[in-house]
Parts: C-alpha cells; sequence; structure tokens
C-alpha cells in the first residue's frame, strides 16, 4: 500500500468514477463512467456520502448486461 492509498480522501480530489473516456452515449450516459451530464457538473460539490452512494449503488445499477 502506498502514501496514496492510505491517505483520506480531500476535497480538493474528490473520489470520481471518471476512466476519461468521456461521450455521452443516447440514454444520456458517460460511456466511461455511467454519470449524466447533470451528475458530472454536480459531482464536486457533492458530499463525500452521496459519492460513496452514487458509485457503489446508482451507478453499478446503470451497467448494461
Amino acid at each position: 500500500m502506498t502514501a496514496a492509498d492510505s491517505s483520506p480522501v480531500s476535497s480538493s480530489n474528490p473520489l470520481s468514477p471518471c476512466i476519461g473516456i468521456c461521450r455521452l452515449d443516447a440514454r444520456g450516459y458517460c460511456e466511461g463512467c455511467l454519470r449524466t451530464g447533470d451528475e458530472i457538473a454536480r459531482w464536486r460539490g457533492m458530499p463525500e456520502p452521496e459519492r460513496l452512494r452514487y458509485m457503489r449503488e446508482v451507478l453499478p445499477a446503470r451497467k448494461q448486461p
């Protein structure tokens, strides 16, 4: 484990599902992270518990089989 792995997430570098593939699909979801344009815009202002909920529950549920 590196020092970066053990450090808490700071508000200057919020937890993000972004993988650098930034295109909205026909459903309006980013092809890389599955967030909507509105969610991407609001991401930095979201409280950390809300971001965690998105990453653990909301975004995985959007994956197509």
